[in-house]
């Protein structure tokens, strides 16, 4: 008989490190979206991978998880703080920021998606009321942690579509609450079907009570647990708090006949909404990938694959299906808050997929005797391979989009051909908000003439109808610049204020114009040595030039007079800028 190692699971432990050492680097280098790269080793190694050839290969055991017990204890752990960083992103200035997208579009797009897969999976499908109502709130969510990888990758999280779907998921994040409640009370109801309604308006009831005590226990206990700690400046203490929040409560929200994860979910909205949140994030991003990976890992274990050779019609058929009415949803509700259709269908196509909360809910409904368990993993196989499927659809609606938004600039461009080829000469200016406008307005005081071009096409209206030279348009696209000569333009200068679109820009006017003065706006140091390593003639960042201004009213304060002022402001520019060229000079 074996002796059974002291520490429980060490095996799954050092094989998951192992695994977790060499796929985080691997994906990064490679460019492959992480949670993809996750699930997929784990449906590999998993029990219903290369585990179900342990029993004939004995040395497929050390490499492989063939048991289900030391999947579950870390699928345990990985939920929690998957839950835990969930519910610390969610915070009532974030949300109230964004109010008009989080709880207008994204509590649109909820309903609406969770009526529509409900309805379909109730009458098609044929499934009981409840196992419908479930399955369509929790479909209707999609993947964070995938959709913001996507963003981040394409340079798109601080466009409108970026904002807007970030709005969105953080409803969606939200909605974990009534629907972890809603399943815990579907599974202590003993009738039939026609409870559901009186069993949703009693969850209702559970959420509002769960909400206020979110804010009661905040900030009575949480809150002054921290502040009294935090005076010690303990790094081990911090984490040990951190800990305590997220198991503490989970065990709460358990002994209350609640989900561990939501318990979990709301340890992290307490702490959202403390003056410690971003030490919190410090803390915990060293440990960020390593958790993120443990749970998508275990949720590819639990992935049983054989469903695929054994109904791959029927599988095809619902994966389209989730898709489909999810990208048709958002697609008209990004249509309806403003967006063109093009980047209203990428956005769609980008939301397309089921969410990461899918596995904790179905886990937890399954447990809870809400769902059959077949169900419930052919569910999860389905959400497993639309998360497979959504790089391939962002490409696809990335496509789409700009596809479109190039044909439309070249329309607008062909209108304005008249006055644009007019523009011989000037300064153009990229970008024009509040940057762009002073600009424009000293530029027009002197009598120097410009062309501008913006983004936000009600903006351009405004502004055109008053006679000012501003065109709607992409002021980084060649053909357009060629519209105006922009190889005869004194400067061209640029504006906007997200660094990527900037150095974007920068690389690709360069790139077309090598000989044109780019005069740059920069964030800070880092980007402004990035902008000028990418082709710009001067830079100005705006963290130098706010302390500037800040140190001359000091000096003048103090008594010096505006000509020695002068002289060591001039200084420092010099100074900084001789530090950007100095990479350039090596």
């Amino acid at each position: 008989m074996q002796e059974q190692h002291a520490f429980p699971f060490l095996r799954e432990i050092l094989l998951f490190l192992i695994l977790s050492g060499i796929l985080i680097p691997t994906l990064q280098r490679l460019r492959i979206n992480q949670v993809v790269g996750f699930l997929a080793v784990g449906a590999l190694v998993g029990p219903f991978g290369l585990g179900l050839l342990a029993g004939e290969l004995p040395w497929l055991a050390f490499l492989t998880f063939p048991r289900d017990q030391g999947i579950a204890a870390l699928a345990e752990i990985g939920v929690l703080f998957l839950m835990f960083m969930i519910g610390l992103e969610l915070s009532a200035a974030r949300l109230w920021a964004m109010r008009r997208w989080v709880f207008g579009a994204g509590t649109a797009q909820v309903l609406a998606s969770a009526a529509l897969l409900g309805s379909a999976l109730l009458f098609a499908y044929g499934l009981d009321t409840r196992s419908a109502l479930i399955v369509g709130l929790v479909l209707s969510l999609s993947s964070t942690a995938v959709v913001m990888q996507l963003l981040a990758q394409q340079q798109a999280t601080g466009s409108p579509l970026g904002q807007a779907a970030f709005a969105i998921l953080m409803l969606q994040d939200l909605a974990v609450v009534p629907i972890l409640l809603l399943i815990g009370a579907l599974g202590g109801g003993n009738g039939g079907d026609d409870n559901v309604a009186l069993l949703a308006v009693v969850t209702l009831a559970k959420a509002a009570v769960a909400i206020g005590l979110i804010y009661l226990v905040g900030g009575r206990v949480v809150h002054k647990l921290f502040r009294s700690f935090a005076e010690h400046r303990q790094p081990d203490v911090f984490m040990a708090l951190i800990l305590l929040s997220t198991f503490g409560i989970a065990g709460l929200s358990a002994a209350a006949g609640l989900s561990m994860a939501l318990g979990a979910l709301i340890a992290g909205l307490l702490l959202a909404e403390t003056e410690f949140k971003h030490e919190v994030e410090l803390m915990i991003e060293p440990f960020k990938g390593l958790l993120m990976g443990l749970f998508f890992m275990t949720v590819g274990m639990s992935i049983d694959t054989r469903q695929i050779f054994e109904a791959p019609l029927l599988l095809a058929a619902l994966v389209a299906g989730l898709v489909l009415i999810k990208a048709l949803v958002v697609a008209v509700v990004l249509r309806l808050g403003g967006h063109p259709w093009s980047r209203a269908v990428e956005g769609g196509l980008l939301l397309g997929q089921g969410g990461e909360f899918v596995f904790v809910a179905i886990g937890y409904a399954m447990t809870s005797k809400v769902l059959d368990p077949t169900l419930g993993a052919r569910v999860m196989l389905v959400v497993g391979l639309s998360l497979f499927l959504t790089p391939m659809l962002a490409r696809l609606g990335r496509a789409i989009g700009e596809r479109h938004a190039q044909a439309r600039d070249e329309q607008q461009a062909a209108a304005d051909d008249g006055a644009l080829a007019s523009a011989r000469g000037r300064i153009i200016i990229a970008g024009f908000g509040r940057v762009g406008q002073q600009l424009a307005k000293l530029l027009g005081e002197q009598h120097i003439p410009f062309v501008a071009f913006e983004c936000n096409a009600k903006l351009v209206s405004k502004l055109h109808a008053e006679g000012k030279p501003v065109y709607f348009g992409n002021a980084a696209r060649p053909e357009l610049l060629r519209r105006v000569h922009a190889d005869e333009a004194p400067a061209i200068v640029l504006t906007m204020d997200h660094p990527a679109s900037a150095l974007q820009a920068v690389r690709g006017i360069h790139r077309e114009f090598p000989h044109a003065r780019l005069f740059v706006r920069s964030r800070d140091e880092k980007h402004a040595r990035a902008l000028r390593q990418a082709g710009a003639s001067v830079v100005v960042p705006e963290t130098l030039e706010a302390s500037l201004q800040l140190s001359a009213f000091v000096l003048e304060a103090m008594g010096l007079d505006d000509r020695t002022i002068d002289r060591i402001v001039d200084h420092e520019r010099e100074l900084f800028t001789a530090k950007l060229l100095a990479p350039e000079r090596a």
